[in-house]
């Protein structure tokens, strides 16, 4: 079960990066631990995969019982730097020596004002820019939709078959799956309103330009475009299944919302800071959004959450009408800086798209061995694949189970999602090194044989 390899310190402590099974996945003290989870926290609050994780860096996950898993979800895309990177760490170590928190709306500090400027620096235009910083992505949707409506006068939001945006009220009224996410939960937000998004594996060949015609005509039908305040899309849908529309799609929906006084809402949560191979998903076509939301990757594992966009936009709402007590907050602020010079030094947008071709390579080679595989995509360090019936489109969300089970037992943190429940997605943090991700590949590869 254990590869040997001679620690290191890629991404954080000196790990030794290797794959390790000494007990059962979960072993004894892990558990123990899931039992008094049970006690303590609130049933609704589930886990993956209930190991108690003491330590991590690089591409492995250290647990109580000494088990050495290597991880290929980040954290839901969050620990894109590692871990445990060495800037993050230092950064924030000498920001709680300083403080911990004034409330930037009381008594500002630098930190919040040089993530806006480095946001405002790297966000896709050259146009003006503001940011606002906030604690969660589905905070910072929430306030573009704000931002939007106050500077359209206009109400209406428009999203997409498969989208996820968040757990608060108005984002799960924009989230497409019911369970677990939204299912007795309601009434949701009124004035939310859902297109067809483009879905290539089970489009029939529609291509981008067609697709967003599609979903603009309906929008036109049943909202009418001078209600509608913003377009929200995710431009690789996260949990709906790592959906990568077709060429041409996101600038087509772009365009029209240039044309009609609408505000295009990138939804970059779980695709920005270096993820997709660009800074940025949407750099890959040249899209240009009015207002960018970002969360999970700018703060290397400490909760921050932006929106950035026009100045005009950006400046609609009056004085007071944006902000909260912890956005900003002085920690994360000091993460984030240090997590843009991480990506920036270490060349982390290149090393996103290596470990993308090497997983794209062998997961295309699996797919023609094995039928049940019906679709890989994604780009940089977000591919999935998608499980079906042999032959068929039909999603087989209990082999995707299976799966993720068996992976989980032999030390492979992967995670699930889809709006079926059929996609296997795989976000490895961009500190993880090439052997472990080829071990990780060939675990893979047995699981699939033995499925």
């Amino acid at each position: 079960m254990t590869t040997h390899h001679s620690s290191g310190t890629v991404g954080g402590p000196a790990i030794a990066q290797e794959r390790r099974l000494v007990t059962s996945i979960p072993g004894p003290l892990s558990r123990e631990l899931l039992a008094r989870k049970e006690e303590a926290v609130a049933a609704g609050v589930g886990v993956a995969l209930p190991v108690h994780v003491t330590a991590a860096g690089g591409g492995i996950l250290v647990d109580a019982d000494g088990n050495q898993l290597i991880d290929l979800g980040s954290g839901i895309a969050v620990t894109t730097v590692g871990n445990s990177a060495p800037r993050v760490v230092d950064a924030v170590s000498a920001q709680v020596a300083a403080f911990t928190h004034t409330c930037f709306m009381v008594t500002p500090y630098d930190g919040y004002v040089r993530v806006a400027e480095e946001l405002n620096r790297l966000t896709p235009g050259t146009h003006a820019k503001r940011t606002a910083l906030f604690n969660s992505g589905a905070e910072a949707v929430e306030n573009a939709v704000k931002i939007a409506r106050t500077h359209t006068g206009r109400q209406a939001v428009a999203v997409f078959d498969h989208a996820y945006h968040g757990r608060t009220n108005l984002t799960m009224a924009m989230t497409s799956k019911n369970m677990p996410y939204k299912h007795g939960f309601g009434p949701f937000a009124p004035e939310v309103y859902r297109a067809p998004v483009s879905y290539p594996f089970r489009d029939s060949g529609i291509d981008g330009p067609t697709a967003a015609r599609r979903a603009t005509e309906l929008i036109e039908k049943q909202v009418g475009a001078k209600n509608l305040a913003a377009i929200v899309i995710e431009p690789i849908q996260g949990e709906g299944g790592f959906i990568e529309p077709a060429p041409g799609f996101l600038p087509a929906l772009a365009a029209w919302c240039q044309e009609r006084g609408v505000v295009f809402v990138a939804d970059e949560v779980q695709t920005g800071f270096a993820r997709t191979g660009d800074l940025f998903a949407v750099d890959h076509e040249g899209v240009v959004p009015d207002l960018i939301v970002t969360a999970k990757g700018i703060a290397g594992g400490l909760p921050l959450s932006a929106v950035t966009g026009r100045a005009e936009i950006m400046d609609a709402p009056h004085v007071g009408g944006l902000g909260g007590t912890y956005g900003g907050n002085p920690l994360a602020c000091a993460a984030a800086l240090a997590v843009i010079e991480t990506i920036e030094s270490d060349g982390l947008v290149d090393r996103a798209r290596t470990i993308g071709k090497t997983m794209t390579e062998r997961l295309t080679a699996l797919q023609d061995r094995d039928p049940r595989i019906g679709d890989v995509r994604g780009r940089g360090a977000m591919i999935a694949i998608e499980l079906v019936r042999p032959g068929t489109t039909e999603p087989d969300a209990d082999l995707t189970r299976r799966v993720a089970a068996a992976a989980h037992a032999q030390g492979l943190v992967v995670l699930s999602c889809g709006t079926w429940g059929n996609v296997l997605r795989f976000l490895p943090p961009l500190s993880i090194p090439d052997h472990l991700l080829l071990e990780a590949l060939d675990v893979l590869d047995r699981v699939f044989g033995e499925s």
